[in-house]
C-alpha cells in the first residue's frame, strides 16, 4: 500500500473511531487537511486553537475516549497550550497533532517554527517528535495508548510537513489500540484499609475526579452504604453520590459547607480516593483533618504521600479498588457518627439565599436544572458562577459535569460544551459562564452557531470580574483595582452579531417565563442574567487557611 503519512494519520482515526476532530488549518498542517477530505472524520473549525483543543476536551470529558485536535506550527501550536496543560491538570485523555516546519528547516528559525516538544514537555504526559512517516505506525497508536491508559492525560505528536507528504509502503493501517487494563490492586493492600474502615469509630470517605474518570460511581455507592460512609467529593466529582442521599456532604474545601469541612475536622479515618488533597480542598494541609488516620488509592504513584502523609498507600485504578472494598468490608451502621454528621448539617448549613427567585445566583441555577435532562452535560466557566452551580446544581452524573478543576482556566466552559454537545446531540450541554470567562473565548460563538447545536449559554453578567473583586473585598481592603468592567459587553448583541439568539433576563417582568422559552427553544441560545457586582460565593476559607476557619 502506497500511502502519504498524512493519510496514514487520517486513515489511523478512522480506524481508533475518532469520529469528530477539532482544529484550524495552517500551512503546515495542509497535508493532514488534504487527505482529510477524503476521510468520514468530521472536522470542527474552532475560530481559536485553544477552543479547538477545549472542543476535544469537551468530547472526551463525556466519552470517555481521547478528544483529538490540530493545530499548525508555531502560533497555532502556543495558543493550543492552554488547553493542553488544562488536560494535563484533570488528567483529560488528549491526543494533539501540530503541524512543524520540514525538518530541513527545524532549528534555523524558519517562519511559524517553535520547538515544540520543549514548550509542551512539562503539560503533557508523553509527547513525539516524528521524524518519518514509518515512525507514525508506531506512535500513533502508542499516543492513544498513553493518553487513555492509567492516570489519563494529554499526548502530542510533532509531525513536519514534510513528513506528513512523504511516501511509504505500509502493509496496513495499525490496528485500534485499547488502553491498558488496569493492574488489581494488592490484596494485602486492600486487607489492611478493610480492617482500617471496620476499626474506624469516624471515617469519611473523600472522593475525587480519578472516580469520575474510572466511571465508578456505582462502586462508590455501594461501598459508602456498606460501611456507613459519609461522603465528600472535590469539585471534579460532584454527583458521584446522589445529592439528596443521607451520606452525600458534598463538596469540601474553600467553597464548601461547613458542616462538611467540620465533619473532616472530627473524622478519624480519611479513606482518599482518586483525589490528589488539592490545596482548594484541603486548606491549609497540615490542618487538615488533623486526627485522622488517611488511606490514600490513586492511580498515580506519583500522587500517593506527595501532600499528605498516608498510613496506607495503594497505587490503583479507582473502580477496581472500590469494588474490591465493596466486596470485603462488613456491613456497619455507625449510628453514633451518622447522628454527629446530621447534627452538623442541621447547626451548619450551606445557606443558599434566593433559591426560589430566579434573578439570584442560587435561584437561577436551581431553576435551569428544572429545565434541562438529566443526561445534559453541564460545564461550567471559572469564578464565582463555577461555585455557586458546584454548591446548589443537584448534579446526578459527575461524567456530564465539565469544568476545569486543576488549571481554573476561563474561557473553558463554550468550547467545552460545544464539544459535549457534539457528543450528546439529543441531550446537548448547558454553559453556566460569567462575563469575564465569556470573552476569553467568546469568538466560539461563531463556532456554536455555524453548527447549531444544542447549547444553552447561561451568563451571570456583573460587569466585573467576580472573584477577584470578591477576595479584593475580602482581603485587600476593598481596592477594586482592575476588576470592574469601566464598559460591560453588550453580550446579547455580541451573540446575535456571532449567529447565537439571545434574551436578556433583566429586561422582562417574568424572567422565569423567559428562561423556560429560551430552553424551549431547539438549538443554541445566550441568556443573559444580571446580577449585582456586590455578591458573594460564600462560604469561603481564605487562601491558606485551615478549612475551619470559614468566611459567611
Amino acid at each position: 500500500m502506497d500511502i502519504t503519512g498524512a493519510e496514514l494519520i487520517i486513515r489511523f482515526l478512522e480506524r481508533q473511531g475518532v469520529g469528530t476532530l477539532a482544529g484550524i488549518p495552517g500551512g503546515t498542517v495542509l497535508p493532514i487537511y488534504h487527505a482529510l477530505a477524503d476521510s468520514g472524520l468530521r472536522h470542527v473549525l474552532a475560530r481559536h486553537e485553544q477552543g479547538a483543543g477545549f472542543i476535544a476536551q469537551g468530547l472526551a470529558r463525556v466519552q470517555g475516549r481521547a478528544g483529538v485536535c490540530l493545530a499548525t506550527s508555531g502560533p497555532g501550536l502556543t495558543n493550543l497550550v492552554t488547553a493542553i496543560a488544562d488536560a494535563k491538570a484533570d488528567s483529560v485523555p488528549l491526543v494533539c497533532l501540530a503541524g512543524q516546519v520540514p525538518r530541513a528547516l527545524i532549528g534555523t528559525d524558519a517562519f511559524q517554527e517553535v520547538r515544540t516538544t520543549r514548550i509542551v514537555d512539562s503539560v503533557t504526559k508523553a509527547c513525539f517528535e516524528v521524524r518519518s512517516a514509518a515512525d507514525l505506525a508506531d506512535l500513533l497508536p502508542e499516543a492513544f495508548r498513553i493518553a487513555e491508559s492509567g492516570r489519563p492525560g494529554p499526548v502530542l505528536l510533532d509531525i513536519p510537513k514534510d513528513v506528513q507528504a512523504e511516501r511509504i509502503a505500509a502493509s496496513r493501517v495499525p490496528d485500534p489500540v485499547p488502553r491498558d487494563a488496569p493492574a488489581p490492586p494488592e490484596p494485602a493492600a486492600i486487607a489492611q484499609a478493610v480492617r482500617m474502615i471496620e476499626a474506624a469509630q469516624r471515617p469519611v470517605l473523600y472522593l475525587g475526579g480519578g472516580v469520575t474518570l474510572a466511571r465508578a460511581q456505582a462502586a462508590a455507592l455501594a461501598l459508602a452504604e456498606r460501611a456507613a460512609l459519609p461522603t465528600v467529593t472535590t469539585l471534579m466529582a460532584l454527583g458521584t453520590l446522589p445529592p439528596q442521599h443521607p451520606l452525600a456532604l458534598g463538596m469540601l474545601g474553600m467553597h464548601g459547607a461547613r458542616c462538611t469541612n467540620q465533619a473532616l475536622e472530627e473524622c478519624d479515618l480519611l479513606i482518599a480516593v482518586g483525589a490528589r488533597f488539592d490545596d482548594r480542598a484541603t486548606g491549609r494541609a497540615d490542618r487538615f483533618c488533623p486526627r485522622a488516620q488517611v488511606i490514600h488509592i490513586d492511580a498515580d504513584r506519583r500522587e500517593l504521600g506527595k501532600l499528605r502523609a498516608p498510613q496506607l498507600a495503594i497505587e490503583a485504578d479507582a473502580g477496581a479498588a472500590l469494588r474490591a472494598l465493596a466486596a470485603t468490608v462488613k456491613p456497619a451502621l455507625r449510628l453514633d457518627w451518622l447522628a454527629r454528621v446530621q447534627q452538623l448539617r442541621i447547626e451548619l448549613p450551606l445557606r443558599m439565599p434566593g433559591l426560589d427567585d430566579v434573578g439570584q445566583p442560587y435561584g437561577l441555577i436551581r431553576a435551569v436544572s428544572r429545565l434541562v435532562r438529566p443526561d445534559t452535560a453541564i460545564t461550567a466557566d471559572v469564578g464565582q458562577h463555577q461555585m455557586w452551580v458546584a454548591q446548589s446544581y443537584p448534579f446526578e452524573r459527575p461524567e456530564r459535569w465539565l469544568n476545569s478543576g486543576g488549571l481554573g482556566t476561563m474561557g473553558f466552559g463554550l468550547p467545552a460544551a460545544i464539544g459535549a454537545a457534539l457528543a450528546l446531540p439529543e441531550a446537548g450541554a448547558v454553559c453556566f459562564s460569567g462575563d469575564g470567562s465569556l470573552l476569553m473565548n467568546v469568538q466560539e460563538l461563531a463556532t456554536l452557531a455555524e453548527l447549531e447545536l444544542n447549547v444553552k449559554l447561561v451568563v451571570l453578567d456583573n460587569a466585573a470580574l467576580g472573584l477577584v473583586r470578591q477576595q479584593q473585598e475580602l482581603f485587600y481592603q476593598s481596592r477594586h483595582i482592575a476588576s470592574l468592567y469601566a464598559r460591560p459587553a453588550p453580550l446579547c448583541a455580541v451573540a446575535e452579531a456571532f449567529g447565537v439568539p439571545a434574551c436578556d433576563l433583566g429586561a422582562t417582568a417574568d424572567p422565569a417565563a423567559l428562561l423556560a422559552e429560551a430552553f424551549a427553544r431547539p438549538g443554541p441560545v445566550l441568556i443573559r442574567a444580571p446580577i449585582a457586582a456586590e455578591a458573594m460565593v460564600l462560604p469561603m476559607v481564605a487562601p491558606g487557611a485551615a478549612n475551619t476557619e470559614t468566611i459567611e
